[in-house]
């Protein structure tokens, strides 16, 4: 009896020690409270990998000179916007057009948006009337926002209607045709065939005969199904007119990031914003050259990247079992990249830059600790200890959250597609942007600020990846080949070559010589 109780009461003080485990160690379980990525990468904190460049990038000075430079605008490059050469459409575009053109969209957001682009265009090239694009839920962030959420329709419709016929919603005859019309059996009118880059020819001729029989044609999947090359300048400038004029926020994204813009140009004395252990003294010529200005970083490391890549990122053993394991499920093997080392894949610049590394390199390009800098992103993979060592470098980082009340959040709050829309408005105000990888969001920022002159910094990852492997580089001969290897890569305008996205590269489609 007395060896029960034994047993009894070694069972209650376990079971006690473990509802208390969450009070008793709560470092291990906050995380879950944020953007948990994975209970394993959670328990295991990734450690600095950079420690001693960490250490100088802190204690890190800037001249007057290194300042100005970075902070002043691009030099005209010889080129302007030049799309409204389409106007003369106007006179042409027909009474009656052959059905109506449906297209479904997956994607986040900037690859939807390419699409819509798309869209309109093929809109023109079959002379179909195009129904308002349908914006499939995403698997990964499981949004529902549709098309008339995020984009200011009537806007969209005014501004093409010398183009393309548009409307919002198919008549009562064609209300069948819906998303689950599609999903339940084979369907005459949906063409699922379509070709990644398909020609206009090849649409002439799969899509106008559905178009003549039904008076309606469905295509999905339609994301990066059209051609870059080989049209008529007329639907090249379309593409770009409903990019950069038609594709416009509605009012309540816009109201917001125009608030969050101004929070951060009119933001209080820099002195008193932030702990004194990050701030060294600047001179006021060095205030004076930042004030307003701010620079916007889009910090693409989610755990889709993260895995995707099969790069380590210093979370340790349980870290690369849990994003393996997450690989395996999502994409069942089909990662080339596993194939290969760390270093190797760092040495090709494939490797996502780490919030870590992207400060370090901020840092070097000449960003100080004064740098209002504007954070654009979704789950960081991590949380908030994997962008700890970014906030030391700039602590006067900001973000939605920190710069906008709850209720001001309200209307976007669980909703990735706005929420991306208002980091693609603030990013679009921003007097410098900052990509960490490549990416939808990185292409139609490239594109969308070549198109206005805007400066764009474009990190040289192979570059990057090969000094980050140097365990023990000094922060001067960092920084000095940092700085080396991205002068050419600032926004200096680069003309789009075959088979290049005309949304990443508008010159010479979107663009003229000025």
């Amino acid at each position: 009896m007395g060896h029960r109780r034994g047993v009894g009461g070694g069972v209650v003080v376990v079971g006690l020690f473990v509802l208390l485990m969450p009070v008793l160690f709560p470092t291990l379980f906050a995380p879950f409270s944020h953007a948990s990525p994975s209970i394993f990468s959670e328990y295991n904190t990734p450690k600095p990998r950079h420690v001693r460049l960490i250490k100088s990038a802190v204690q890190r000075q800037t001249s007057n000179k290194q300042q100005s430079e970075l902070w002043s605008p691009l030099p005209n490059q010889g080129w302007k916007p030049c799309i409204e050469s389409t106007s003369t459409s106007k006179a042409i575009l027909p009474e009656n057009t052959l059905g109506y053109l449906q297209v479904f969209l997956d994607g986040g957001l900037n690859q939807q948006r390419m699409g819509i682009c798309d869209a309109v265009a093929l809109a023109k090239i079959l002379n179909a009337t195009l129904v308002i694009p349908y914006l499939e839920v995403n698997p990964v962030w499981k949004d529902s926002s549709s098309f008339m959420d995020i984009f200011d329709v009537d806007h969209f419709i005014d501004v093409l209607k010398g183009d393309v016929s548009v409307v919002k919603e198919l008549p009562e005859d064609f209300s069948w045709s819906t998303r689950e019309y599609y999903a339940t059996a084979i369907r005459a009118t949906r063409i699922k065939t379509a070709p990644v880059h398909a020609s206009a020819n090849w649409y002439l001729d799969t899509v106008v005969p559905v178009l003549e029989s039904y008076g309606i044609a469905a295509i999905a999947p339609f994301s990066h199904r059209l051609d870059f090359d080989n049209m008529p300048k007329d639907i090249q400038h379309l593409r770009c007119k409903v990019n950069f004029q038609a594709l416009r926020f509605v009012s309540h994204i816009r109201s917001l990031g125009d608030a969050l813009v101004s929070r951060l140009r009119h933001s209080p004395g820099q002195s008193e914003a932030v702990n004194s252990k990050f701030l060294r003294g600047v001179t006021d010529a060095k205030e004076k050259q930042a004030a307003g200005k701010f620079v916007v970083l889009h910090l693409r490391f989610d755990k889709d990247m993260a895995a995707h890549s099969a790069c380590d990122f210093g979370g340790g053993k349980a870290e690369k079992l849990a994003l393996a394991k997450y690989r395996q499920v999502i994409w069942q093997g089909r990662v080339l990249n596993s194939q290969f080392t760390d270093g190797e894949l760092r040495n090709q610049g494939r490797c996502p830059l780490t919030p870590e590394e992207i400060g370090l390199l901020l840092a070097a390009l000449g960003f100080d600790n004064t740098t209002r800098l504007y954070l654009a992103s979704h789950k960081v993979y991590g949380g908030e200890a994997r962008i700890s060592t970014l906030r030391e470098l700039f602590p006067l980082m900001e973000d939605k959250k920190s710069l906008a009340s709850s209720e001001e959040r309200a209307n976007i709050k669980g909703k990735a597609s706005l929420l991306a829309a208002v980091d693609y408005y603030v990013s679009m105000q921003s007097d410098i942007f900052v990509s960490a990888s490549p990416g939808n969001m990185h292409n139609a920022m490239v594109g969308h600020r070549t198109y206005l002159n805007m400066k764009t910094i474009r990190p040289n990852m192979a570059l990057l990846g090969r000094l980050f492997l140097n365990k023990s580089m000094s922060w001067s001969n960092f920084q000095e080949a940092v700085v080396e290897g991205h002068k050419n890569r600032q926004g200096q305008l680069k003309t789009r070559k075959p088979r290049q996205s005309i949304y990443t590269y508008p010159a010479p489609d979107c663009m003229c010589s000025a």
